[in-house]
């Protein structure tokens, strides 16, 4: 089996975070796929950002589902790793990077969607590019349930950090998980596969990492640097 490397909020390890910067270069890098964190704003903007707050260059924070797209865009956000001037991150600029690049989308949901949420966000994924090469994920399983309700076409993935109640609930509902690495064990592999169902470690950002990730012969790896093969 072919593993797929999916790069973690785009190449993060050599740039910053969520943004456009991070995502071209995760194409260029080879990687399989990218995975993002989706947020909405006050004014009904899918953005992509992981924390709760937008951090500015200037050390200013903006809560984005309190503030309009405009005033998340009236400055340059943070940059640990560049030069570059950096600006919030649209979820439409996202998709049309992976659709140029053939990325598969590792679609991450912060905090509870509502449907018209859930609607809106894999309505514009399936016009812009392709929901057969989209993945919902989400810490929160009842996000899962509501999206596989309205698109049950698309896969679905629960991200944990071990094996607690819901990767039992996922064996049943028929949805995919992603665990963090070092909590996954060949049993849990073995009994996802058994169901033809998928697994996907994150995040492995080490050498040692990569290679236990391998071991467990699973389906995706994530990481903020490794990029070497292409998903099929």
């Amino acid at each position: 089996m072919k593993t797929c490397f999916i790069a973690h909020r785009g190449y993060s390890g050599k740039f910053q975070q969520n943004t456009e910067e991070a995502f071209l270069e995760a194409v260029k890098h080879g990687s399989g796929g990218i995975e993002t964190d989706v947020r909405f704003t006050k004014d009904g903007v899918l953005i992509v950002n992981h924390n709760d707050t937008v951090e500015y260059f200037d050390g200013t924070e903006l809560v984005p589902e309190e503030s309009t797209y405009e005033q998340l865009i009236q400055k340059p956000i943070k940059n640990e790793h560049t030069d570059t001037e950096l600006y919030v991150c649209t979820f439409q600029r996202y998709l049309e990077i992976c659709r140029d690049g053939n990325m598969i989308c590792f679609i991450e949901f912060k905090g509870n969607f509502t449907d018209e949420m859930i609607n809106k966000a894999f309505t514009m994924a399936g016009e812009i590019y392709d929901l057969k090469m989209c993945s919902l994920q989400s810490f929160e399983y009842d996000n899962l349930i509501r999206t596989h309700k309205a698109f049950p076409e698309l896969q679905i993935m629960y991200t944990c950090g071990e094996r607690d109640a819901n990767v039992e609930r996922c064996l049943e509902d028929g949805f995919d998980i992603d665990m963090y690495y070092g909590n996954v064990d060949e049993k849990t592999v073995k009994d996802f596969h058994d169901k033809g169902l998928k697994v996907a470690l994150w995040t492995a950002n080490t050498k040692e990492a990569m290679e236990f990730c391998y071991s467990m012969n699973v389906d995706y790896i994530e990481s903020d640097y490794f990029a070497n093969e292409k998903c099929e």
